[in-house]
């Protein structure tokens, strides 16, 4: 997305220059929206490089009570990173009650910290996601050549005698 902002920004600043384009309402809405572009994909390469999603993940957990009831059940997990013995873990052990985490230490099972559960979650979520965009890119790109190799193609039932 970065070279196709700059390649905006650049088209634009040509023309101007050479003088093609003697409108600069048009050459400024191109201009911004290369710049609106390369900003957005400078936040994306910035939070890809960053990998905040541990964060983000963290920051849901501590905020939303039910979904962390329903996710240390579903997951059988106790806690984020690790779990306090004075918090209710919803965790399930084989005889499917709800347990607190102390129990469940007590009764010999290992209760599992949810984060690296989750993670593995997310990530899987995002490469399935990641491979939907690639997938629709590489249909635009079709979409492009198709239009380029057809746009211009005379109609066979036109006269051929007529000019277009």
């Amino acid at each position: 997305m970065k070279l196709v902002s700059l390649l905006l920004i650049g088209i634009a600043a040509w023309g101007i220059g050479f003088g093609l384009i003697s409108s600069l309402r048009v050459v400024g809405v191109v201009i911004a929206v290369g710049i609106f572009l390369f900003l957005i994909a400078l936040v994306g390469l910035i939070g890809a490089v960053k990998h905040h999603q541990g964060q983000l993940l963290e920051v849901g957990w501590n905020n939303t009570a039910s979904a962390r009831n329903d996710l240390q059940r579903n997951l059988n997990c106790c806690g984020f990173r690790s779990y306090n013995p004075n918090d209710t873990c919803l965790a399930v052990p084989l005889s499917h009650l709800p347990i607190l985490c102390p129990s469940c230490a007590k009764m010999g099972h290992k209760c599992l910290p949810c984060a690296p559960i989750i993670e593995a979650y997310a990530g899987e979520v995002l490469r399935f996601v990641g491979g939907i965009g690639l997938f629709f890119s590489f249909t635009e790109i079709l979409g492009v050549w198709l239009t380029y190799r057809y746009r211009n193609q005379k109609d066979p039932r036109a006269n051929p005698s007529a000019f277009l």
